[in-house]
């Protein structure tokens, strides 16, 4: 992939060049509070490398999934704001509510040399994602018109053939922003070459999200350790009752199959051994810990327990290389919340011995900060969950594809 020094040679220099940057900006709020700025944070670097470089960098963003029109709640005005914040008093933040059109075109040609305009969200605009590709090719030659170069920086949408990650790259003189080759990198090297032993935790609610990447994985790790909901399905293959917990029952032959596959090449899966059932997914139901094959068939599943929390890190101990997607019960709520604890914090223990540990972006990664881990806990913190998954199941990302050239 073309780097910011390839653009800058191919622009002639960055100074007094504008330069559109596709950042993920997409964050969790409450209200116009954002709970989790990590993918704020990870957008920084690029953005200042370019702003020190005299560049006038516009940034593009997408929050949420507005359906191709304004929605108030999905304005990424909060985000502007954290951003100006975090990019300091030397560097100006405008925030633009348009994303292309006269004020948005007024704005970038107002900018001085290491100014940053931050756009209004891009799927208020329906050629955002919209499935033609000549509506898709109408957005993105707008927005390319703003700019002189264009930098990918945005790693949890390039799974994604949208206006602002494929085709604005095909209109204009392109490159990976930091963020982007930083997470290829660490993802490479989990799907080509971990160090071994190679074990890998999911969780999250279905196990259909993760087909494709379970199958990928087993010929890959040497330990896959499943909680979340997705482990009732499990559960269900092994041919015990799992109560009125989460269950995908056209998954069930297709997880019996990973099982049988898993056996045969030597790759350990491990199942919790005790579940945390409850009345009702509420954090006030009543609850307790029963053995995995003795969920009363009126209690739902919402978190692994203490004995198979002991268990994962048993099983984790001597792992070299971690992977973790998804967290290991319904976190959100403190009575379900111990499992994904535990988990993180096997893995802060880990980081400290010398281990490459990935967290996966997403609710994993809200997780680790919502429990008051610092990013360089972990070897790594992915921006993109859902990216994340399709390259190490070895799809080709549109997103990364139009970048090499």
């Amino acid at each position: 992939m073309r780097t910011l020094e390839q653009l800058s040679e191919e622009l002639g220099g960055l100074s007094g060049r504008t330069v559109l940057v596709r950042s993920d900006l997409n964050v969790p709020l409450d209200g116009s509070t954002i709970t989790d700025d990590g993918r704020v944070r990870a957008s920084v670097p690029t953005i200042t490398e370019l702003s020190q470089a005299g560049a006038r960098v516009v940034v593009c963003a997408h929050l949420g999934r507005p359906k191709g029109a304004p929605e108030a709640k999905y304005s990424l005005a909060p985000v502007a704001a954290r951003l100006d914040e975090l990019l300091g008093e030397d560097v100006t933040v405008s925030f633009v509510e348009e994303t292309v059109g006269e004020r948005a075109s007024a704005a970038v040609a107002a900018m001085a040399d290491g100014d940053v305009v931050v756009l209004e969200n891009l799927r208020f605009n329906p050629g955002e994602t919209a499935k033609s590709e000549a509506e898709r090719a109408e957005f993105a030659t707008a927005l390319a018109g703003l700019a002189d170069g264009f930098v990918s920086d945005g790693f949890g949408v390039v799974h994604r053939a949208q206006a602002s990650v494929y085709d604005v790259a095909t209109l204009l003189p392109h490159a990976a922003g930091g963020l982007v080759r930083s997470e290829v990198e660490v993802m490479r090297q989990l799907r080509e070459d971990p160090a071994r032993p190679y074990a890998v935790i999911l969780g999250g609610a279905k196990v259909s999200d993760k087909l494709g990447v379970i199958e990928s994985l087993i010929a890959v790790a040497d330990r896959l350790l499943i909680g979340g909901g997705m482990v009732f399905t499990f559960l269900k293959a092994q041919g015990h009752e799992v109560g009125t917990s989460l269950l995908e029952e056209d998954q069930v032959d297709t997880v019996r199959g990973y099982l049988e596959t898993a056996t045969e090449r030597g790759v350990e899966i491990v199942l919790p051994t005790d579940i945390v059932v409850a009345d009702a997914f509420s954090a006030d139901a009543a609850h307790e810990v029963v053995p995995a094959d003795e969920i009363p068939a009126d209690r739902m599943g919402l978190d692994i327990g203490p004995d198979s929390e002991a268990l994962f890190a048993e099983k984790l101990a001597d792992a070299r290389t971690i992977f973790w997607n998804g967290p290991m019960g319904a976190f959100e709520m403190e009575p379900f919340a111990s499992g994904t604890r535990a988990v993180a914090a096997t893995l802060v223990e880990r980081t400290a011995a010398g281990a490459m540990t990935v967290v996966g972006g997403g609710d994993s990664a809200a997780a680790v900060r919502e429990f008051g881990h610092a990013d360089d806990d972990f070897g790594h913190i992915s921006t993109g969950g859902g990216a994340s998954l399709e390259y190490l199941e070895g799809k080709e990302l549109p997103g990364l594809q139009v970048l090499e050239d």
